[in-house]
Parts: C-alpha cells; structure tokens; sequence
C-alpha cells in the first residue's frame, strides 16, 4: 500500500463489516482490529439487552477506536471494522487519524436482516437493525470513502471494495 492509510469498515450491523474487514486486511497486508472488542461491557449489556446505544454510550468507545487508528496511521496502517454510523462519529475519527478511509458497506435491509438473523453468538439482537438503519447518515461527498453493496459472497464485497479502493490509490501490495 503507497501509504500508511487506515481503512475504516462501516456500516450496520449485519453487512458483514467483520468478515470484509478481515479479507481487506488480508489483501492489503495490514493488521486487522474488530471495533467491537473496543466497547465497555456495558456497552454490550445495553445492545445484548435490546438497547441502542446513545451519543453518550458511544463517545468512549469512539475514542478507543481513534486511539487504534491514530497508532495504526503512525505506523503501518491497519483495517478495523467499526460502525461509524454518523457524520459526527466519523468526524471524531477523522480527528485521531485525517487520513482514514472509509468503506461503507451498503445493502438492502432484507438482505442485512436475513444474514443477522443466520448470525451465532453476536451480542446484538435484529431488533435493534431498525435504530441502525434511523441513525445511518451515509458517506457525504467531502468525505474519504466509498460505499460498497454487500449482495454477493464475502470475497465479491471483498473484491468490489479493492477495486474502489484503488480508485482512491489504494491498492493491494
């Protein structure tokens, strides 16, 4: 990869921001964090138990996340999968790292709930899909990023994704 970038995957849950995330690790030969892992525990009580997150809940789990990319951007670069959902979250991001990239994995609401549903031992219920879906603010025009449709298997979002990237100068090594 020409530069030390790092590459946000974002989306609802249920695109498949773990699994692509993971194989554009892979391809591009960068380490790989899950966003997930960066939440309080109570955080994952309050999705587990049906609760959306608010603003409030989110912000320190944003700021872990920045902090892994602020270090990755310092670095090597690195992929992590973490939701990012509104223009104001990525902004915060932004801020740990100006040159992160994001990918936003897009698709049709049918498709996200039936692959959440097929889903084993993933803390979040499909019943919070909905206040996924009322919080998604997509990609503007100003920001580093492209938006990727998950129809298909993993490898073909994983493929789409690279050939977008590239658009953007980055590529696989």
């Amino acid at each position: 990869m020409s530069t030390q970038r790092v590459i946000v995957v974002m989306g609802v849950a249920g695109t498949g921001k773990t699994t692509v995330g993971r194989l554009l690790a892979e391809r591009l030969g960068l380490p790989y964090a899950e966003g997930d892992a960066f939440h309080p525990a109570a955080n994952v009580a309050k999705m587990a138990a049906g609760h959306p997150l608010d603003d409030a809940d989110r912000w320190p789990w944003l700021d872990a996340v920045g902090e892994w990319i602020r270090n990755r951007a310092g670095m090597c670069g690195g992929v992590i999968a973490a939701s990012s959902l509104k223009r104001v979250y990525r902004d915060r991001l932004r801020t740990a790292a100006p040159g992160a990239v994001f990918v936003h994995l897009t698709g049709e609401r049918a498709l996200i709930e039936e692959r959440m549903a097929a889903r084993r031992g993933h803390f979040m219920p499909t019943t919070l899909l909905e206040s996924q879906f009322a919080t998604l603010e997509p990609l503007q025009d100003d920001e580093l990023g492209v938006a990727v449709d998950v129809a298909g298997s993993p490898e073909e979002v994983t493929g789409r994704a690279l050939a977008a990237l590239g658009r953007l100068g980055i590529s696989e090594n």
